[in-house]
This record gives C-alpha cells, sequence and structure tokens, in this order.
C-alpha cells in the first residue's frame, strides 16, 4: 500500500481529525456497557473487518518473528492505550481532561528518545516540557476543588497507562515493524489486543450490555473510523518516517476534544483548567517544533 508524497501532507490533519473523535465515542458508548467488553467486541468486530480487506487486497502475511512484535506493539499502542482511555473516562474522568493527559505521548515520547538513544533536547525543549507538565497539573488539580469534576486516583491512573502505552508502543512500532504489511500487521495488533480485553474483561466485569442506539452508533464508529481509518493512517504515517511530522499535530487534539465534549455533552472546564489546557499545548508545541541541540 503507497501513497503520493503530495498526499501524505494531508494524513497527519486526517488522522488527528478522527483520533480527537476516539474520547467522544467512548463518551456515548460506555454508559451501556463495561470498558474493556466494549473493547473486546471492537477488536472482534475490526478483526472481521481487517480479514476481509486482507482477502481483498491480497496482503501477505507476516514471518512468526514479525507477527509477534506486531502483537508487543498492539498490546501497547491499542490494549494499554485504549483500555487506559476507556477505563478514565469510564470512572468520570471527563473526555476533555483524559484527553489533554494523554496528549503529552508526543513530550513523553521526546523524553523517551533523549534517554534510550541520547537524542539531545534543547533549552526551550526542556522549557516546553516543564509547561507541558505544569499544564497538566492545573487541569488535573481542577478535580480537586469544589463543583468541579470529580478527581478519582484509579482514573488518572488509567490515563497514565494509557499515555505510558502509546509512547512506549510507537517507538516499539518504529524499531521493530518495518516491512510488515500494514493490513497484516494491524490484524496481529488487534488480535493480541483481543487476547487483552477478553482476560480482563473476564477477570474484572460482568460483561452486562444495554444494546441503546447509542452504544450501537458509537462501537460502528469506533470500529470505522477509528480502528479501520484512524490506525490505518497511523501505521502509515510511521512507516513513512512521519512519527515526528505527525507529533507536532497532536497538540491539537485535546482543545479539539475539549470543544467536542462541550458541544456534545456540556462538559465545562474552569477557566484554570483552560489555562492548564493552554500552556501544555505551548509546552507541546515547544518540545516538537525546536531543533534538538547538538
Amino acid at each position: 500500500m503507497s501513497i503520493s508524497p503530495g498526499l501524505i501532507r494531508f494524513v497527519p490533519l486526517a488522522f488527528v481529525l478522527l483520533w480527537s473523535t476516539g474520547f467522544i465515542g467512548a463518551r456515548y458508548g460506555l454508559p451501556h456497557i463495561e470498558p474493556f467488553h466494549l473493547l473486546l467486541l471492537r477488536m472482534l468486530m475490526t478483526l472481521v473487518v481487517f480479514g476481509g480487506l486482507i482477502l481483498v487486497f491480497r496482503a501477505s502475511w507476516p514471518t512468526p518473528r514479525q507477527a509477534l512484535h506486531q502483537m508487543v506493539a498492539g498490546a501497547l499502542v491499542h490494549g494499554c492505550y485504549l483500555g487506559g482511555v476507556f477505563a478514565a473516562i469510564k470512572w468520570q474522568l471527563p473526555a476533555g481532561v483524559t484527553s489533554i493527559l494523554v496528549g503529552l505521548q508526543p513530550v513523553l515520547t521526546a523524553v523517551l528518545a533523549w534517554a534510550l538513544w541520547r537524542q539531545r533536547l534543547g533549552g526551550r525543549q526542556w522549557l516546553g516540557l516543564l509547561l507541558g507538565l505544569l499544564g497538566v497539573m492545573l487541569v488535573l488539580g481542577t478535580g480537586l476543588q469544589p463543583g468541579r469534576f470529580e478527581l478519582r486516583p484509579e482514573a488518572v491512573a488509567a490515563g497514565l497507562v494509557a499515555l505510558v502505552g502509546i509512547s512506549i508502543g510507537t517507538l516499539y512500532q518504529k524499531r521493530f515493524g518495518a516491512g510488515t504489511d500494514l493490513l497484516t500487521g494491524s490484524f496481529y495488533q488487534y488480535l493480541s489486543t483481543a487476547l487483552m480485553m477478553a482476560v480482563l474483561t473476564y477477570l474484572l466485569e460482568d460483561q452486562a450490555v444495554n444494546w441503546h442506539p447509542e452504544l450501537i452508533g458509537a462501537l460502528l464508529w469506533l470500529v470505522f473510523g477509528l480502528s479501520v481509518s484512524a490506525i490505518l493512517l497511523l501505521m502509515l504515517m510511521i512507516r513513512e518516517g512521519e512519527v515526528a511530522r505527525v507529533a507536532s499535530y497532536f497538540y491539537l487534539v485535546p482543545p479539539m476534544t475539549a470543544l467536542e465534549a462541550w458541544w456534545l455533552f456540556d462538559e465545562q472546564l474552569s477557566p484554570l483548567a483552560l489555562a492548564g489546557m493552554a500552556l501544555t499545548v505551548v509546552g507541546v508545541y515547544l518540545v516538537l517544533k525546536t531543533r534538538p541541540a547538538r
């Protein structure tokens, strides 16, 4: 699967537009089902879709070693990330706040690259890291104020699992995912995620489902809009060496999600939380747009 250089410029923007709606889809579906059970159903449906795409495009299957790498990447990028995000939202962390917490993914990725591969960070990048962390602290701190959203420790912990999972998973996919077909590679990623969610839901949940139209619509969108379209765009960008470039667009996700959550669910953020969100956006921007020190 290939894409012209001119068209690939628009891929990151399309990805971010789709990615921001994942928090909204979770917000619609989770009142009617438990998070890991919802993700299990989503993964099973996605596997069926990808199986059909693989047959239509006659995609080549990876070697056993490549398949194992894809399953590890899937457990991190999808299992930890989606499981953490859905659990956080189920535990009453607002969608906009969840998005700003996991929106630190480009910042954490830069730190991990610095720690693992000794890529130096400039002064402005370190300033950006500090601003980003301060912004998140302001946003989460509003949850401790009377009349604001309830800040539950388990919800914050779930958000942190999501943040760490997608940060490490993106680096892992870049390092070990080369040479794997996008369709069959994604199939193995979703297979490992389905196995994770099956274990979690049968250990921790009772699998009760209220088949409300909101749940059905959310599930269809999460499968076709996110698991198929957005993830294929993400894997394509990673394969084409667009990770650093697409990361610069990630700072648009939290404000976009917050706007969507305000419009659809009347989620209100205090002026202090909005200031923290703006501070985090500036911090991520500095980290991603400043050339590293040499």
